[in-house]
């Protein structure tokens, strides 16, 4: 990686710079607003941002806490100590750790030359990836739980992945991207965040620690992708099909393992992609609704203002006089 962009991450940032002069404990209010030391993803993203990178804070003791987003620690130089749940990790230069959001965690204090970039991630960033993994891996099963929280389980990955070529590279793209972004900067990090992915799922021998308590969820990962593929004509009775499963056992199960009915996710799959269009093209109103599987223009235009605070009409001209 670059020397140039490791020489500006061992500068101090004016917290470090804090820290070393008074020897405080860390200053919770710069990571939450609630009482539990849970990390806020407010705190450090934007609202129309899906992912970050930030610089973990060295030379103090970083008490035990959690985030309400998916976290990735990358070692990018020198070496991190974490107590994770109930066991003491150490990763080494170029290894990473995935975090959910209900796994604890507490970091003992990095040296200067200890360099850990930690990526803030909205969990919703992943539901894209659905369509490209299969439903039998690990990863699929740890994305699902953080995107709809069916179980309470706190999990983490741990990848030593430090001799894998291609998956440094990808990180240093990734890197490099949010740190100097660019016009294409959000959709570049999306597809690369999607191939380190496939690479670590390619390379999946490499997991050399996990927490997972519960079954490999066959049936959900093949229904979101049956969502993401058919989104404009899918039906819950012709994914039932599809999977040769009940149409109300799997509305039932669909429904205990997101907390959202199929019709819910369906629902804001087609919301999602109506956005992107609008936001995208010039294309009619009436155009929109019936590419994302609307041929009632009424209800599209109800459940659109439902959901974004605007008509399709007001969205778009709210945009253009931005």
């Amino acid at each position: 990686m670059s020397i140039n962009l490791l020489h500006e991450l061992m500068e101090m940032t004016d917290e470090e710079q804090a820290i070393l002069q008074s020897k405080n404990q860390v200053i919770r209010d710069i990571y939450t607003s609630q009482s539990n030391f849970i990390i806020e993803s407010e705190k450090f993203l934007p609202k129309e941002k899906m992912i970050m990178v930030r610089k973990h804070t060295r030379f103090i003791d970083f008490p035990k806490h959690k985030h309400n987003y998916i976290e990735i620690n990358y070692v990018y130089h020198g070496s991190l100590t974490q107590k994770v749940g109930n066991e003491t990790i150490t990763l080494q230069q170029g290894e990473l750790l995935f975090l959910n959001q209900h796994i604890e965690h507490e970091i003992a204090a990095c040296a200067k030359e200890d360099i850990i970039l930690n990526f803030i991630i909205q969990p919703q960033f992943f539901e894209f990836i659905f369509t490209y993994l299969s439903s039998n891996n690990i990863i699929s099963e740890f994305l699902i739980n953080s995107i709809y929280n069916n179980t309470q389980n706190g999990q983490f990955l741990y990848f030593a992945v430090a001799e894998v070529d291609e998956i440094q590279e990808v990180l240093k793209k990734i890197i490099l991207e949010l740190m100097y972004p660019s016009f294409l900067s959000d959709s570049t990090s999306k597809l690369y965040m999607g191939l380190l992915l496939l690479n670590l799922i390619k390379h999946s021998d490499k997991i050399t620690h996990t927490k997972e308590d519960s079954a490999q969820p066959y049936l959900l990962v093949e229904s979101l992708k049956y969502i993401e593929e058919h989104f404009q004509t899918a039906s819950l009775y012709e994914l039932a099909e599809k999977l040769h499963q009940p149409h109300y056992a799997l509305s039932k199960y669909i429904k205990k393992s997101t907390q959202f009915t199929f019709k819910e996710l369906l629902q804001e799959k087609r919301l999602a992609k109506a956005k992107e269009i609008l936001e995208s093209t010039d294309m009619a109103v009436t155009g929109v609704a019936e590419q994302v599987g609307y041929d009632n223009i009424s209800y599209f235009y109800r459940i659109f203002k439902n959901k974004y605070g605007h008509t399709p009409k007001k969205y778009r001209e709210h945009l253009s006089h931005q």
